[in-house]
C-alpha cells in the first residue's frame, strides 16, 4: 500500500507513526523536512503533484482540502483521511466525546477529563489540545476507557465520523485566514454531530444561536447547556436537575467567560454518571490551563497573569472582565484585520480600571486608532520591542494593588514562533526581571 501523508508537523509525524508499518510512505510538504529513513521527501511547489498514484492520503489540518482537490481533483477525497478521521474509525473504545467551538475548547475538554477522572474512569484526552489522536492508541485504549477530544474547524472540515458525545460551545466568525468563508467555518464545525445516530447525545450552548443551528444537524438526544435540562447558573450557584453542584465563588478557574464552559462539561459528565461529589471536586478544584488567565507571578503586590493563548480581541475583552481591580493590559500581535470596535469599547468602558495599555507587535497602530476613535489615551506604543522590554515597561507603570496582564487579542506570529512561544518569553521576561 501507497501512502502520503501531507503536511509533516504533530499530526504528520503522529500519522507516520501509525502508518510505518502499513506501506510505503511518502511525506508531501511544501517545505523540505527531515524524514525517518526509508520515508519518501515531495516538496516544493510541486508537493502536491501526483496524488493518484497513493492508495492512502492523510491530510494535516494546516492542508486544506480544497488544496488537495485543486491539485489532483474530487474523485481524490474517496483516498483522503486524517488523524481525526482514522481514530474514530478503528478506536476501540466508542466513549469518545468530542468539544469543538471557538474559544474554550481546551479548557472544556481538559474539565471534562478532570471531572472523569474524579469518577475513576480512565481517560485520555487529546486532538487539537496537543496529543495528535492517532497517537492515543498507543496508550492501549481499552474498550471501557473515555476519550476526549478537543477538535478545530482544520480537524473537522472533512471528518466522516462522528463521536458518541459531541459537545458545541459558543460559535462565532473565526479562522477566516484559512476557510473560504464563514459558512465554511461553520459548516465544518456541524460534522462533528452531522454523522451522529440516535443512541448518540449533542451537547450545545443554549445562548448561541450558531450552536444551536450546529447541534441542530444530530440525530441524536440534544441537550442545551446553560439551560434545562443540561446544566446552568442560577442564583449564583451551577445547578442541573434538582442537584447544586457548586457555588460560583467556589470556582478557582477565573472569569465569568468561563462558566459557559464549566456549564458545558458538567452537562457531558452528567450524562457519563450522576455523581454530584466527584463533578463538584473536579470543578471547584480546576485552575484551568497554561497560557490563559494564568497566575505566574504575585509580588509586592502586583499580580502578573499570563493570558498568551488570546489570539482574538474577545479573548482580551474576557481578560479586562476576568481580572478584578486595576490592570496594565498588553496588547497586539499579528494583524488579521478583525474589527476592533468592541475591543475598544470594552476598554473604554473599564478606563477606571484600566491603567494601561501597552500595544505591542503589528496591530499596534490600528489598535492605538481604534483607542483615539472612543477617546481613550492611555496606552503606550512599544511595537517590536522583545518580552524583557514589555515586562520592563509595565513594571515601570505599575502601583501595588495592580495586575499586569499579558493577553494580546491577537495571534503571536509577528514576534513569536506561537502563543507557546510568546508565554514562555512573558515568564521567562518575569525571572529575569527578578520581581
Amino acid at each position: 500500500m501507497r501512502i502520503a501523508i501531507i503536511g509533516f508537523g504533530l499530526e504528520g509525524k503522529a500519522a507516520y507513526r501509525y502508518y510505518k508499518n502499513k506501506g510505503e510512505i511518502t511525506v508531501c510538504d511544501l517545505n523540505p523536512v527531515d524524514v525517518p529513513e526509508g520515508v519518501y521527501m515531495q516538496s516544493g511547489p510541486n508537493y502536491l503533484a501526483d496524488l493518484p498514484r497513493f492508495d492512502v492520503i492523510v491530510r494535516s489540518p494546516s492542508i486544506k482540502p480544497s488544496d488537495i482537490v485543486s491539485a489532483a481533483g474530487r474523485d481524490i477525497l474517496a483516498r483522503l483521511t486524517s488523524n481525526t478521521n482514522e481514530f474514530l474509525r478503528v478506536s476501540p473504545t466508542q466513549n469518545i466525546i468530542g468539544v469543538t467551538g471557538t474559544k474554550g475548547k481546551g479548557t472544556t475538554s481538559s474539565l471534562i477529563a478532570k471531572i472523569l477522572d474524579s469518577m475513576g474512569k480512565r481517560v485520555l484526552l487529546g486532538g487539537n489540545i496537543g496529543v495528535p489522536a492517532l497517537d492515543l492508541l498507543s496508550q492501549d485504549v481499552q474498550p471501557d476507557d473515555w476519550v476526549v477530544l478537543e477538535l478545530s474547524s482544520y480537524q473537522l472540515i472533512d471528518c466522516k465520523y462522528s463521536p458518541h458525545i459531541a459537545v458545541c460551545l459558543m460559535v462565532e466568525p473565526e479562522h477566516q485566514d484559512w476557510h473560504n468563508d464563514v459558512d465554511e467555518y461553520y459548516n465544518a464545525k456541524t460534522n462533528l454531530f452531522r454523522h451522529q445516530s440516535a443512541v448518540d447525545i449533542a451537547i450545545y450552548y443554549a445562548l448561541n444561536e450558531s450552536a444551536s443551528r450546529i447541534a441542530s444537524t444530530s440525530k441524536g438526544f440534544k441537550i442545551p447547556f446553560m439551560d434545562e435540562p443540561g446544566a446552568l447558573v442560577r442564583d449564583g450557584q451551577f445547578s442541573i436537575g434538582d442537584q447544586v453542584i457548586c457555588s460560583v465563588d467556589e470556582l478557582k478557574l477565573l472569569g465569568q467567560h468561563n462558566w459557559q464552559n464549566i456549564a458545558a462539561a458538567i452537562t457531558v459528565a452528567w450524562q457519563v454518571e450522576q455523581n454530584r461529589e466527584a463533578i463538584k471536586k473536579a470543578v471547584t478544584n480546576f485552575t484551568g490551563l497554561p497560557y490563559r488567565l494564568e497566575l505566574r507571578a504575585d509580588k509586592d503586590g502586583i499580580r502578573y497573569y499570563n493570558d498568551s493563548f488570546s489570539s482574538a480581541p474577545p479573548a482580551s475583552i474576557a481578560a479586562i472582565e476576568a481580572i478584578p481591580g486595576n490592570k496594565i493590559i498588553v496588547i497586539g500581535g499579528y494583524d488579521r484585520n478583525l474589527p476592533l470596535e468592541n475591543l475598544a469599547a470594552a476598554i473604554k468602558q473599564k478606563d477606571q480600571e484600566v491603567r494601561r495599555i501597552i500595544l505591542i507587535g503589528q496591530s499596534s497602530q490600528r489598535v492605538a486608532n481604534a483607542l483615539d476613535a472612543v477617546g481613550f489615551d492611555g496606552y503606550t506604543l512599544l511595537g517590536n520591542k522583545n518580552m524583557d522590554e514589555i515586562v520592563k515597561t509595565a513594571k515601570s507603570l505599575a502601583q501595588p494593588g495592580d495586575a499586569i496582564v499579558l493577553s494580546p487579542g491577537f495571534p503571536s506570529f509577528d514576534m513569536f514562533k506561537n502563543f507557546t512561544d510568546r508565554g514562555d518569553q512573558f515568564n521567562q521576561a518575569l525571572e529575569n526581571y527578578e520581581l
